[in-house]
């Protein structure tokens, strides 16, 4: 199984590979990213390690590469700029996004790939490569809050004292300040955590309360999140080709479940082979399934604020293609081009932070 990074050069996409080379994920792993000479380093690197590790073919490649891949991961963004609201951050990735996205259908995107979305804003960037990709909508899947999940288990884990493979507490809802904490299912060792010696109010706000403040701790402190996300990548991407059939938080398409349609959030859903094979409704309590709806409605005032912005296109129209970039000498483009025409440069891929 073959899978590509786009942005494999960067933190977040060396650290998906670096993980994926760990747990011996994929037979062939490709990293594409605009800045070739870094995308060689981050490839180079681990295949010196390959010898320790499992037997893989792991090398930097091109857009040309996604023709040829089960799975693509999609890792590349954009960094917030100073003074600049979270919309026109939100917008400039869209347009990267859509930019990429363009060109792997370009490439040749089949329709049989697993399309994985991790750059932010990630409920935004997959609702639209749902719309605008051409691939089953079950085979495109956010990483949503996969990521806080493992953060917020974690984070209970070294409160409480107890081993993190331990805690079961799930985040829902919105890869943003709208996510919701599940503690009606959460346990310690399979037990009810409210009833846990330790557990307490004070516990419970601050371990959420550093779920949501993680990215951009980690941003301040080191410049953003790598190992964790990485793990998270790799947990989705293991399910998807072994056929696991884990029950992740992960972002898909909304089409009833908790009364929410038409939009990517994260709730259970099963994954496997061809992708969310199951999207799983669970007894919430009032203010949780609140918390969904508030999610919902923040992301879809979002999709529709970016939708008006590109030109009032109805979300199921596909774009007009756009010009392909010039290639260097071994194909790779010096600049990708956005979906408003405007080149970004090829540094820009690298800075997703999450």
């Amino acid at each position: 199984m073959k899978v590509s990074i786009i942005g494999g050069g960067g933190l977040v996409g060396s650290m998906a590979a670096f993980a994926f080379q760990c747990g011996g994920i994929a037979s062939d792993l490709c990293l594409i990213d605009a800045n070739q000479d870094m995308c060689q380093g981050q490839a180079l690197d681990l295949l010196q390690g390959s010898s320790l590790t499992h037997d893989q073919r792991i090398h930097a490649g091109t857009m040309e590469d996604v023709a040829t891949s089960d799975a693509v991961v999609v890792t590349a963004g954009l960094r917030r700029k100073p003074d600049e609201s979270r919309l026109d951050l939100i917008n400039r990735n869209v347009d990267l996004f859509l930019g990429l996205l363009d060109q792997m259908k370009a490439a040749g995107l089949k329709d049989s790939t697993y399309l994985v979305v991790v750059s932010n804003p990630v409920d935004i960037l997959t609702y639209l490569a749902i719309k605008r990709g051409g691939l089953d909508w079950r085979r495109v899947i956010g990483l949503g809050t996969l990521l806080d999940t493992a953060r917020f288990q974690s984070h209970l884990a070294r409160r409480l004292k107890v081993p993190a493979t331990q805690v079961r507490a799930t985040i829902l809802g919105e890869h943003g300040d709208s996510m919701v904490p599940v503690w009606s299912s959460a346990t310690v060792a399979g037990l009810p955590m409210e009833q846990w010696p330790t557990f307490n109010a004070q516990l419970q706000r601050e371990a959420f309360d550093e779920t949501k403040t993680a990215g951009a701790a980690l941003i301040k402190l080191k410049g953003g999140s790598g190992f964790a996300v990485g793990l998270s990548i790799r947990e989705l991407v293991t399910s998807i080709l072994l056929d696991s059939r884990k029950v992740l938080p992960v972002g898909t398409l909304q089409q009833g479940l908790y009364g929410l349609r038409d939009v990517v959030l994260s709730v259970p859903t099963v994954i496997g082979t061809g992708g969310a094979r199951e999207q799983v409704e669970l007894a919430l309590s009032p203010k949780e399934r609140m918390g969904l709806t508030n999610s919902a409605r923040v992301l879809r005032e979002i999709i529709d604020q970016v939708e008006a912005r590109l030109g009032g296109q109805k979300s199921t129209e596909k774009p007009t293609p756009k010009p392909t970039p010039a290639p260097t000498g071994n194909g790779t483009p010096l600049v990708t081009t956005a979906s408003n025409g405007k080149a970004i440069p090829r540094s820009a891929w690298q800075a997703n932070k999450k």
